[in-house]
């Protein structure tokens, strides 16, 4: 659906992107995270037609960027982290205005001006002014044009840095339907929590260069720690020193039932630690091994650990 082959791009003697290369598959939803100013917005710009680049190879739904912008155009839904309205105008009357230009019938605009303002969440102020809406507001309408013409691909540049936790959970809903709609998804975002909640691959933007592309899944069982939590029926206190004396062992730390078991040879402590465990005579209520949150490996990436 969308192939980018030594992208790269300069800002006078600034090399923003140093040739970059990724693919996203038909119908998954991509996560593209950096820090600010790794090229993110830069890569969402170019990938939409608003910024030109001088090398590279972009293919969008089998046509190349190049020479096919206005073609491409229609198939590409994209909502700016910050975008901008008329303030006189009110909600219903954009969305109006938006059917129009795209050429619908009267009908037609009506119908997908109530689908979407139920979809945003939007339809009790649809007819206030644009003006007087909030930043969360301005971001539900904008996703609500962004897919105005039920694009194939939509960019979405932090979505939801302006949503209350309440609003993030219903804009990421929105999000996995259009997936369910086999809408194929570019999320820029730095809410690694929202990341972890519903894309399927991700890739890393460091310095101009993509450190990282991988799985989500997958992902995460690379990193996962040696870490063991386990929650006993009663205190475990007395369990720590026969626990140290295993060889796979590195540290405890207990906190009246719940025990944090580090080991330095995971694949050994695997095979071994439901039998030491099974030796006591103190029950177990749950055992799991501890994985890295989206923000850890992002961190251990961006730093080269």
């Amino acid at each position: 659906m969308i192939e980018v082959k030594n992208l790269q791009k300069q800002f006078g003697k600034h090399q923003v992107l140093k040739g970059i290369d990724f693919t996203i598959n038909p119908g998954e939803i991509y996560g593209f995270l950096g820090q600010n100013g790794a090229g993110k917005t830069t890569t969402m710009n170019i990938l939409t037609g608003l910024t030109s680049y001088r090398q590279g190879d972009i293919v969008i739904d089998g046509l190349p960027l190049q020479g096919n912008i206005e073609k491409l155009q229609k198939v590409i839904g994209y909502l700016p982290e910050d975008p901008q309205f008329y303030p006189y105008m009110k909600g219903i009357e954009y969305l109006e205005y938006i059917g129009k230009i795209s050429g619908y019938s009267r009908e037609t605009i009506d119908k997908r001006n109530q689908e979407l303002l139920h979809l945003v969440n939007l339809t009790e102020a649809s007819n206030r002014k644009i003006g007087g809406y909030s930043r969360g507001m301005r971001q539900r309408l904008g996703l609500a044009v962004s897919v105005y013409n039920h694009p194939k691909i939509l960019f979405l540049d932090e979505p939801s840095s302006a949503l209350d936790p309440q609003g993030r959970r219903e804009l990421l809903d929105i999000i996995l339907g259009l997936k369910d709609e086999n809408t194929t998804i570019f999320l820029s975002t730095h809410i690694l929590s929202d990341v972890e909640k519903i894309c399927d691959r991700i890739a890393i933007l460091h310095e101009g260069t993509i450190h990282l592309e991988e799985n989500l899944e997958t992902l995460q069982e690379q990193y996962l720690q040696p870490v063991y939590e386990i929650q006993w029926e009663g205190d475990c206190s007395a369990l720590k020193e026969p626990l140290l004396q295993e060889s796979w062992v590195d540290k405890i730390n207990i906190n009246k039932n719940h025990m944090t078991l580090y080991v330095h040879d995971r694949k050994k402590a695997q095979g071994k630690l439901l039998e030491v465990l099974s030796g006591f005579s103190l029950p177990i209520i749950s055992l799991s091994l501890k994985r890295s949150s989206l923000e850890d490996i992002f961190v251990k990436v961006v730093n080269g650990k």
